[in-house]
């Protein structure tokens, strides 16, 4: 088994970042908009549909409030096994620390959910930090 663990930091609140990651159903709008493309659940899973066509069907392992902490696992598809958490820690009022951590079976398999958690990164950090006003001299665009 490979860990794929991917840590980085939002320009928002906690209770924020949190309210977006726990609303399971809405990761295609209020989390990853354009990475994640579609989501409609089932019962304890969603579908998902990424920009890039894949299709996966994410099992709801858990959802722990006051850790700020949702588990959930791939069923079907390339990987023997997958399981996932992302987890949220305040680093002051308007900054977030987000753990991603990603287990994964074949091992062979690690590169390509490594490149995929990198390509989702950039978009939720985008999504989730405020826009700052053109002409402040900060930008939240992603090159």
């Amino acid at each position: 088994m490979t860990t794929v663990y991917r840590e980085f930091m939002v320009e928002a609140g906690v209770n924020q970042v949190w309210d977006a990651l726990r609303d399971f159903g809405a990761v295609h709008q209020r989390l990853a908009p354009g990475f994640v493309t579609d989501c409609r659940l089932e019962e304890g899973a969603r579908i998902v549909t990424f920009a890039s066509g894949l299709v996966a069907r994410e099992l709801l392992v858990g959802l722990d409030e006051s850790a700020r902490r949702l588990c959930y696992s791939v069923a079907g598809g390339k990987a023997t096994h997958h399981q996932a958490s992302a987890q949220v820690f305040a680093e002051g009022e308007d900054r977030t620390r987000f753990v991603w951590i990603t287990d994964v079976l074949p091992a062979e398999l690690a590169g390509f959910v490594d490149a995929m958690m990198a390509q989702g990164i950039e978009v939720m950090k985008h999504t989730l930090s405020p826009q700052t006003p053109a002409g402040s001299g900060r930008s939240n665009d992603i090159p």
